[in-house]
């Protein structure tokens, strides 16, 4: 069985295309919620909570989530409890996001990515482990323990 990814864009781009066909390529079954060639633009904030939420449920191993700048993405996909959303616009951010953060959910900039900066930053986000360093261990314990102490207050 392969491994889901969820993936999430609100607008359609090439790079949508690409990023579905190097999660193939390297033997992930993306589920994809936006919208596809020809089709409106969805609702940034909607799309990043549909792949999110496919994570919270352990129904996907992780989330790459996109939009124009990547911000928006990032902010939505940091609301929800348990979710280390990282931007990367290059391949050394997201080796860091993954040693040190333990960034579960990639976030994107369809803008200023491009296909080749893309496959470099996903080699590093898939071949780099979470750090067992102790010290970044209890970094990470601190992070979840602000996730503990959340509310559901606006």
């Amino acid at each position: 069985m392969l491994t889901k990814i969820a993936v999430s864009c609100d607008e359609y781009g090439h790079l949508v295309d690409v990023l579905l066909d190097l999660l193939r390529k390297r033997g992930y079954e993306p589920i994809y919620f936006g919208p596809h060639a020809g089709e409106e633009a969805h609702d940034w904030p909607l799309v990043t909570q549909q792949a999110i939420d496919q994570v919270l449920k352990g129904q996907a191993a992780e989330a790459i989530v996109m939009c124009w700048t990547g911000t928006g993405c990032t902010i939505v996909a940091n609301k929800m409890p348990g979710i280390r959303a990282a931007l990367c616009l290059d391949a050394e951010t997201a080796k860091g996001a993954r040693i040190w953060n333990h960034a579960n959910a990639l976030a994107l900039s369809q803008r200023a990515t491009s296909a080749a900066v893309l496959e470099e930053i996903l080699n590093a986000w898939f071949d780099t482990p979470y750090s067992k360093d102790q010290w970044n261990v209890t970094q990470i314990d601190r992070v979840n323990d602000l996730d503990a102490t959340r509310t559901d207050s606006r």
